[in-house]
């Protein structure tokens, strides 16, 4: 019988098959503005869009960060690895959802983004889901480092993800994304400055 690798044999492996997802839906996103700098008149914009893709490419900056904290983790399984490779794919067809390889179908963005607002916030709103598993894996202190705060924002963000998948109110969506993006910076800054 082969002994069982090390966490600190394992952890690296992970990192490694993380970084190439992630590097693919930062990719994804850079490649879409890009496009979008090269051809500025192609496609009408759409703030909210653009919002979202600057959200998603905060998001991924940070997931990545963030994961670090897998190094507390002793004992690895394959549903944990599996768990933690599906969030990152995930995270991933978020980004290809924001991105299409074609537009031709529509005539903008905003056309496109309500088109696709079924499956970016049904998405989205496992994303949450996961993100507590997420934390769970982590350990006790770990989850216990957010306090009531974590456990009021994620149905929250849960519960307006929902919402913005069956709504098309230009309001809402604006004001979603507007406190999506301000709180996730404002949450990094305070709980995630280092990794320590």
């Amino acid at each position: 019988m082969e002994p069982h690798a090390s966490a600190a044999d394992v952890f690296p492996h992970v990192r490694v098959v993380l970084g190439m997802v992630v590097g693919l839906g930062v990719t994804r996103i850079l490649s879409g503005f890009a496009r979008i700098v090269q051809h500025p008149t192609q496609y009408p914009l759409y703030p909210v869009h653009l919002a979202w893709s600057a959200m998603l490419l905060l998001v991924l900056v940070h997931f990545w960060w963030w994961q670090f904290g897998l190094h507390t983790i002793q004992h690895w399984t394959f549903p944990i690895y599996l768990f933690v490779i599906a969030y990152a794919i995930l995270l991933f067809l978020l980004c290809a959802l924001l991105f299409p390889d074609s537009m031709r179908d529509y005539e903008s963005y905003e056309d496109y983004f309500y088109e696709r607002r079924g499956w970016f916030f049904g998405i989205l709103a496992a994303t949450y889901v996961l993100d507590v598993i997420d934390t769970m894996i982590k350990g006790e202190e770990h989850f216990a480092r957010f306090g009531t705060e974590y456990l009021v924002r994620t149905p929250i963000f849960i519960a307006l993800s929902l919402v913005a998948a069956m709504t098309t109110s230009r309001r809402f969506h604006l004001a979603f994304v507007a406190l999506a993006l301000i709180y996730q910076i404002v949450w990094i800054l305070r709980l995630f400055d280092d990794i320590g």
